[in-house]
């Protein structure tokens, strides 16, 4: 009897999809893990951990000020909060390698060499933007809502509103400090050139102005401290990527020079896919009895 050429490619299907749904719920559940690792490690310093956040706020309380919790859960449950938040920032990187982990066997060579880097690089930058902010931006902001309180009025923050605040900032300045790789990464797709990004200068600097006030408070530090970095970083995006470019026109010389004309990134992409469909024939193709 003669089986269906098309029965075993189907089933080959259907069981890679499902070798792909346990690895994923594999490195999901690593992921979860290790976020729930960090979060037993730091629970039992939580409400020394947010002493340690609402520091720059309570340094420019006035004397005899103090912050305070409306909700009757709140001094339990806001600290534990922040320590479930600062166990998924730790393990980040540990995601990311999860994710990479995933998505690395369906890359090619080239695009592998490519992530690797990036998710490292931006993983750092984020970071840095959530320095910058408690460092930097926080005691120049806090000093000034305290300083400008009209008189009579008790500056007396709760600590649930004040999380939030916080939060959103760390946020918007790990978001912000991205802007290289963002950068980086179109003029590596082909979507933009640097040069055509430097023409679009004078648009980006009023626009980074106009996301500094609306991811940040409302008040002229706060945005001007994220306005700067921001067009600051688009400007090393733009060094980056001339870098990268001229590199690569190197390269390209270079294999021309040596009587080897060197593939485009989709030139090298219709090759392999050729290989792999080839492969797949090969291998996979029926015996005939």
């Amino acid at each position: 009897m003669t089986e269906n050429p098309h029965t075993e490619p189907e089933a080959d299907k259907e069981e890679s999809f499902l070798s792909h749904l346990v690895e994923l719920r594999d490195r999901l559940l690593r992921a979860v893990l290790a976020v729930l690792v960090v979060f037993v490690a730091l629970a039992p310093f939580a409400n020394r951990i947010y002493t340690v956040l609402a520091g720059p706020l309570t340094r420019q309380l006035p004397q005899g000020s103090t912050m305070i919790a409306i909700d009757v859960a709140a001094p339990f449950l806001i600290p534990f909060k922040l320590a479930l938040l600062l166990a998924v920032v730790l393990a980040m990187p540990f995601i990311l390698y999860q994710v990479w982990a995933f998505v690395a066997p369906g890359l090619y060579r080239h695009e592998r060499r490519l992530v690797a880097p990036i998710l490292v690089s931006s993983t750092l930058l984020f970071y840095l933007g959530m320095a910058f902010a408690y460092f930097v931006v926080f005691p120049l902001a806090f000093a000034f809502f305290t300083a400008s309180a009209p008189e009579g009025v008790t500056v007396m923050t709760d600590i649930s509103r004040y999380l939030d605040f916080v939060i959103l900032v760390f946020l918007a300045f790990g978001a912000a400090f991205e802007v290289p790789i963002v950068t980086v990464v179109l003029v590596m797709m082909g979507v933009t050139t640097p040069e055509a990004l430097a023409k679009k200068r004078p648009y980006v600097v009023v626009g980074v102005f106009v996301v500094g006030m609306l991811l940040t408070p409302p008040d002229v530090i706060s945005q001007t401290l994220l306005a700067i970095p921001m067009w600051l970083l688009f400007e090393l995006g733009i060094l980056f990527s001339r870098i990268l470019v001229k590199r690569r026109a190197e390269r390209e010389r270079s294999g021309d020079a040596a009587g080897g004309a060197v593939m485009s990134d989709a030139e090298m992409e219709a090759e392999l896919d050729a290989a792999e469909r080839e492969e797949h024939d090969t291998s996979g193709a029926p015996r005939a009895d």
